[in-house]
């Protein structure tokens, strides 16, 4: 790739500001709701560390759920395939804080991107660590080059207080044996995680060990080529809600969404992308943030196809 690439956001950008219809914020968390749905920034980070960037694509935003993506990569690098017995690699079909599964699944949720999956595999970190969102919180400040990344406290606030739904999964895992730590420490853990601040600039570098096959950016190895693969396997067939199988035809690249109205992508051995913009649709992806990436896809012929 080449500095030829900036033009290309340049005219993604362009194209983004005529794009009628763009969603709204997140209006269940209720620190994410005043969010302006017109901002729009998207970021490219080359392999080896050079990033491009256009709009908003400095601005911290509140990450929600693309921290999954590096909660599972931590929890692989450290257990490997014994993951696999408590969490599943499937689309739900279902939203992403569903119970309907759980129950005829006995407590084995469906992958790791939709929450009950997430609080497993956070609870399996915390397990190794003792601290999970503080060990994500410190690989992303490695990652990204950025020591000034930390948690909202405002906002890890308000998805405590409305945070039921996620404490119910929480306890009917537990009441399955898939839950080890006790269910309060657990979602003390996982709101924090999901309450990290971080740009479209910081979340392309921190996601370049899955474009690099598992290496990361010091050169070290964080996880095999065999587990990048299975990291963005889940995140093309799962990253996007229950939007997965639209995301992949749309876009053609492994994503992970958040109801911040963040999207990272990896094109594996080329960059990594992410965009942001808070305007969600029915199914909580970014509505600007998915037509961008089509956008850099179609302009590029960059994807996975």
């Amino acid at each position: 790739m080449s500095p030829s690439l900036q033009p290309v956001l340049d005219r993604i950008a362009d194209e983004i500001k005529g794009l009628p219809g763009r969603g709204r914020p997140a209006d269940y968390i209720p620190a994410l709701a005043s969010a302006d749905p017109r901002r729009f920034g998207m970021a490219v980070a080359e392999l080896d560390g050079t990033v491009y960037g256009v709009g908003d694509w400095q601005e911290p935003f509140s990450t929600q759920s693309i921290t999954k993506v590096f909660t599972l990569a931590l929890d692989l690098s450290l257990e490997g395939e014994l993951l696999w017995e408590h969490v599943g690699r499937e689309p739900s079909g279902n939203p992403f804080n569903s119970l309907v599964q759980l129950e005829y699944e006995h407590g084995i949720p469906r992958n790791p991107f939709i929450n009950a999956g997430a609080l497993v595999v956070t609870d399996r970190l915390q397990s190794l660590t003792g601290d999970a969102a503080g060990v994500l919180l410190d690989f992303l400040r490695a990652e990204s080059g950025n020591d000034r990344l930390t948690f909202d406290e405002h906002v890890a606030d308000s998805e405590t207080e409305h945070g039921d739904r996620n404490a119910a999964l929480a306890h009917f895992m537990a009441s399955y044996g898939n839950i080890a730590n006790a269910v309060p420490e657990l979602l003390a853990q996982y709101f924090r995680q999901c309450s990290v601040e971080a740009s479209c600039a910081d979340l392309a570098l921190a996601a370049g060990f899955l474009a690099r096959h598992g290496i990361r950016a010091d050169g070290s190895t964080l996880l095999t080529r065999s587990q990048a693969k299975q990291v963005n396997a889940v995140m093309l067939t799962c990253g996007t809600y229950d939007a997965a199988g639209d995301f992949a035809h749309r876009v053609g690249l492994p994503g992970k969404s958040g109801v911040g109205g963040g999207i990272i992508a990896v094109v594996p051995g080329r960059c990594t992308l992410c965009v942001w913009s808070p305007g969600l649709d029915q199914r909580g992806n970014s509505v600007a943030g998915v037509a961008a990436l089509d956008r850099f896809t179609t302009l590029t012929g960059l994807s996975v196809f």
